[in-house]
This record gives C-alpha cells, sequence and structure tokens, in this order.
C-alpha cells in the first residue's frame, strides 16, 4: 500500500516509520522544512525509545521519504493519515480542529484517484462527518472515503504499542474503505491482534472515553493517596489490593503528582466540553480534571513543609521534569506547576532530567541544568523527585544525604521509602500516601538514642 502521513509529530511519525516497517511505502509530510531536513539526515526530532534505528532501517529500505509536498505525497495514494496537532483551543476547552480541516481541505486539492482519508489525530466526536463535508467542498469531484483510526500509543513505549497493540480501532462508512485499512493493517490481522471494526462516532468515542477512564483512574489512586496520608495507611499497600482484583487491575494505579502529557488533560478536556455541548454533562470527568489541578498544587505545599514552610533562599535539587519516563514530552507535566512555585518563591533550583532540557530550558527559565544528581544536590536544602526515570530508582540515598545541607527528601513518585530514608541519613522524607520521616521525630530518635547510649 502506498500511504502518506500528513504531520511528523509524535502520532505522525511513529505511525509512519511504523508502517514502513509493515512493508508498506510512506511519504511523511510536514509543512516545517527544517523538520524534514532533519528528518532526511536521519535525525529524529523527539526523543522516543528504538525510534531513530527503525527509521534508518526503513529509508535505507527505500519504503520511508519525507517531503514538504503534501500535493506529491497524496498523489496516487491508497490511503492519506491526518496526524496533526488538536491542541486545546484558548477559551472554551474545546479540541482546536484548525489544523485538521486545513489538512482535509489541502489533501482534497490534491486527490487524482480513489482514497482513504484517515483522521488519525484525537478529535472529538462528529469530527470525521465534518471532514468529509470538507473535503467535498474543496472538491466535489474527489473520489474518496473518510475512516477514524485513533492512536494509543505510550510515550517511551510507542513502538511496541504499534507492532503489539492491545486492540486497533477503525471507524468507517463503506465496505471499500474498511478493505483498505484492513490491508494496510494486515500485518496486525496475521498476528491476531484484535482488529476492531465500527462506525465513525464509536471510533472517535473509543478514543476519548479510554484516556478519560485511564485519567480517572490515576486521580482516583491520587485521592486515595491523600486519604492514607491521613489515616496512616500506605497506597502502595492499598494499590497492590486493589490491582490484584481482575475486575480493577495494577494499571493506572501509581500514586504520585498528577497527570500530564500530550494526551490525558486535552482530552479530559474536550470530552467535558463535548457533553456540555451534548446536555449531557460528564460530572466525573469534570471533577477529574479539578481534582488533578489540585494535586499538583498539594505536592507544591508538600515541598514547602519539608523547606521549613518557605522556598527563600533555599537550594532545591529537582530530579525528573518531563511528564514520565524515557520522553522528552513536557505538556502539562507536574515540573511546569512544581518549579515555577519553587522558583517564584526564591528557591535556587537545579533540575537534572535525561531529556528534559531540550523543551524544559525555554519552558522552566530561572533553573539551573546540571547533568548529574549527586553534583544537583551538593550543599541543598531538599530533592524533589518528579520523575521516575530509571537513573533515579537506584540512587546511593546515603551520598546524596552526605553531600545536602540538610538531606530532606521529596519522593512524589515513591520510588523510595521512609525507611530507606532513614537508613541513608536522610533527616526528613515525604512520599504520596506512604508513611514520611519528619524532622522533628528524627530528631527525637536521635536524642533518644543518645540518652539510651550513655546510660
Amino acid at each position: 500500500m502506498r500511504i502518506a502521513m500528513i504531520g511528523t509529530g509524535y502520532v505522525g511519525l511513529v505511525s509512519g516509520v511504523c508502517f514502513s516497517d509493515f512493508g508498506h511505502d510512506v511519504i511523511c509530510v510536514d509543512k516545517n522544512p527544517a523538520k524534514i531536513e532533519m528528518l532526511e539526515r536521519g535525525e529524529v526530532p523527539i526523543y522516543e525509545p528504538g525510534l531513530d534505528t527503525l527509521m534508518e532501517k526503513n529509508v535505507e529500505a527505500g519504503r520511508l521519504t519525507f517531503t514538504t509536498d503534501l500535493a506529491a505525497a497524496v498523489d496516487g495514494a491508497d490511503a492519506v493519515f491526518i496526524a496533526v496537532g488538536t491542541p486545546t483551543r484558548r477559551g472554551d476547552g474545546h479540541a482546536d480542529l484548525t489544523f485538521v480541516m486545513a489538512a482535509a481541505e489541502e489533501i482534497a486539492k490534491s486527490l487524482t484517484g480513489y482514497a482513504v482519508i484517515v483522521v488519525k489525530s484525537t478529535v472529538p466526536v462528529g469530527t470525521n462527518r465534518k471532514v468529509k463535508q470538507t473535503v467535498a467542498k474543496a472538491n466535489p469531484n474527489a473520489d474518496f472515503d473518510v475512516a477514524s483510526n485513533p492512536e494509543f500509543l505510550r510515550e517511551g513505549a510507542a513502538i511496541d504499542d504499534f507492532m503489539k497493540p492491545d486492540r486497533v480501532i477503525v471507524g468507517v462508512q463503506t465496505e471499500r474503505a474498511g478493505e483498505v485499512m484492513a490491508e494496510i493493517y494486515r500485518p496486525l490481522y496475521l498476528r491476531e491482534f484484535p482488529i476492531v471494526t465500527t462506525d465513525l462516532e464509536s471510533a472517535e468515542m473509543i478514543k476519548y472515553a479510554a484516556n478519560a477512564f485511564l485519567a480517572t483512574k490515576i486521580t482516583f489512586i491520587n485521592e486515595i493517596a491523600r486519604l492514607c496520608e491521613k489515616v496512616g495507611a500506605d497506597v502502595k499497600e492499598v494499590s497492590r489490593g486493589m490491582g490484584l482484583d481482575g475486575r480493577i487491575g495494577n494499571k493506572f494505579l501509581h500514586a504520585g503528582p498528577g497527570y500530564g502529557g500530550s494526551c490525558f488533560p486535552k482530552d479530559t478536556m474536550a470530552l467535558a466540553r463535548t457533553g456540555q455541548d451534548f446536555s449531557a454533562p460528564m460530572d466525573i470527568v469534570e471533577t477529574v480534571i479539578k481534582s488533578n489541578d489540585e494535586i499538583k498544587r498539594r505536592m507544591i505545599d508538600k515541598i514547602l513543609e519539608l523547606c521549613g514552610d518557605t522556598f527563600n533562599g533555599k537550594t532545591v535539587a529537582v530530579l525528573g521534569v518531563t511528564f514520565k519516563p524515557n520522553t522528552d514530552d513536557m505538556r502539562d507535566a507536574p515540573a511546569l506547576t512544581v518549579v515555577p512555585a519553587l522558583v517564584g518563591g526564591g528557591a535556587k533550583v537545579r533540575v537534572v532530567d535525561p531529556q528534559g532540557r531540550r523543551e524544559g530550558e525555554a519552558l522552566l527559565p530561572g533553573v539551573q541544568w546540571v547533568e548529574d544528581p549527586y553534583k544537583a544536590v551538593q550543599n541543598a536544602d531538599a530533592l524533589v523527585i518528579l520523575t521516575e526515570w530509571n537513573e533515579f530508582r537506584a540512587l546511593d540515598l546515603k551520598r546524596l544525604a552526605r553531600r545536602m545541607a540538610t538531606p530532606r527528601m521529596a519522593d512524589l513518585r515513591n520510588v523510595y521509602s521512609a525507611k530507606d530514608a532513614k537508613h541513608a541519613g536522610f533527616e526528613a522524607y515525604m512520599a504520596v500516601g506512604r508513611p514520611s520521616l519528619e524532622p522533628q521525630a528524627r530528631a527525637a530518635e536521635e536524642e533518644a538514642n543518645t540518652a539510651s547510649a550513655a546510660e
């Protein structure tokens, strides 16, 4: 099959590269000449493990090319995928479809034969029908169908998700479009991965419903974590006990500083707005959005308490600022709420992140970027773990504590424990929904130990 992929952002580039690895001829299109030149040099503009190697392989095989010429890419294509951004529209929270509709109109003018126009961007219910109307209006003689094919790629594991998906969702209106999509995904059919073929509206809704449910699950365990702190329970044990129930499962039950990234924040907002438009309020989703914002702000309070109720004049080392590990994506990351509060409060902030600096330098002004966690904590007053990169999961806590002016840790991803911190010499440790080590308790314990030794 010949495929044109419009947009070389996260979804478009990963999808285009993986389709080419299926054996299809793929042309990736982007209006940004600098980006296309970068790709043609073999450089990947995003961080996704394994993507550079897979891209190089398929470029060398002649199955994958890049261009700024949309008309040339669409000419003769069996399927044209729209994979452009749908950011939250300013002012009302709806998904901004400007790029989608602009792409649809340009595609329409470039069609030379039958093609399936596939919307891979995350779009509200009814968008595919609007795309169809836009194409028909721009080119009344166009021979085409539309299809909805939402993506379910986890940043940091996108290639594996594409090649070994839990399911592929395809929304179509005609048998002909269904046959084209079946041929495109033939390698997955042969390996018996689930392919769900449905109508346009259901396909669009599946994407939003799935993301909203996962965001709800994250928010639920974060609220449980808050209660655990009040009653003395351990949210890790609670999560484990819940997750062993097959009806619940253990994924997305990890307490932390709230969800972020390119999908959950904008998709929950868009679903809530759609519910309002159709007089079917998404009360749970609206509460999730509100609660997630509050969770991020509560993390600031935790760090403030750790720092003695003031950031002014304090040095704080922050480990991780991307919204999750194995990505360079900073969109709606908790760090964008937490770090500015530290800087604004007068703290000197040192940041360590394996991939976050490229985006983070512009988004987090006023911080010092450091390559090594042990250098970052030198004479620091507090250590904050915001993203659970593997590099931060096996740190020498004793070494960290020795280097700090006041060894105090806010472990907002529950990587360690109060017992670990205490053994390493930390005088204070705060987690999310787990037992903490309070400075006063540590001091009292040391005083008791001294008295006991004297006796």
